[in-house]
């Protein structure tokens, strides 16, 4: 039997982290791409060599890939950030299958990703969650989280499709605005998942 998956995403600042470790707390094991992502970037050695064929030897210290400059590169330029995804996200795909396999017995598994709909990962889902927040409330969050600037935070939102965009995909969506309580939400999707 195929096992259930479940996505979860949301735009930064949504709080799509908050309810990714409210599911874990549930039980549900939670698999973060981005943070595979950013393990594949310093062990995989082909990824390595392309990327600093792209931009240059430096943009790896000491084995250890210059985060912040390369956010600099790709969030500014959308065909380098498609580039960069198109060669990381078969290796996370790779790694979320392994990873599957090894969490068989669990009645569903839950892959978090910041742009599950624009990568197209969303198709390998049996079902998506959407978290939404109005744009003011995550750019509050992400500057207070990041400190960091509204720019550099509407630069990133800028990469991301909008909530609008999302929605229509999503199976479930998550207001994560302050008004509605998060935790009977994630009960009720739980206990249809699980159901």
């Amino acid at each position: 039997m195929r096992m259930y998956t479940v996505g979860l995403t949301g735009g930064i600042g949504s709080g799509k982290s908050l309810v990714a470790q409210i599911f874990s707390h549930l039980g549900i094991p939670v698999f973060n791409a981005d943070t595979e992502a950013g393990k594949i970037l310093e062990e995989d050695l082909h990824i390595q060599h392309q990327l600093a064929e792209w931009f240059g030897p430096d943009i790896y210290i000491d084995g250890r890939p210059d985060r912040p400059k390369l956010a600099r590169i790709i969030f500014n330029n959308a065909k380098m950030l498609s580039r960069v995804n198109e060669l990381i996200h078969p290796r996370v795909l790779d790694r979320f299958l392994k990873w599957c396999s090894e969490n068989q017995h669990k009645p569903y598994v839950i892959h978090e990703a910041a742009i599950l709909f624009e990568s197209g990962f969303y198709k390998h889902m049996n079902t998506t969650i959407l978290v939404t927040a109005p744009e003011r409330i995550r750019i509050s969050r992400v500057k207070q989280r990041d400190k960091t600037t509204e720019k550099s935070i509407r630069q990133r939102m800028q990469n991301q499709w909008t909530d609008e965009q999302k929605s229509p995909l999503a199976g479930y969506i998550i207001q994560n605005d302050g008004e509605f309580p998060l935790l009977p939400r994630i009960l009720e999707i739980h206990n249809k998942l699980i159901g």
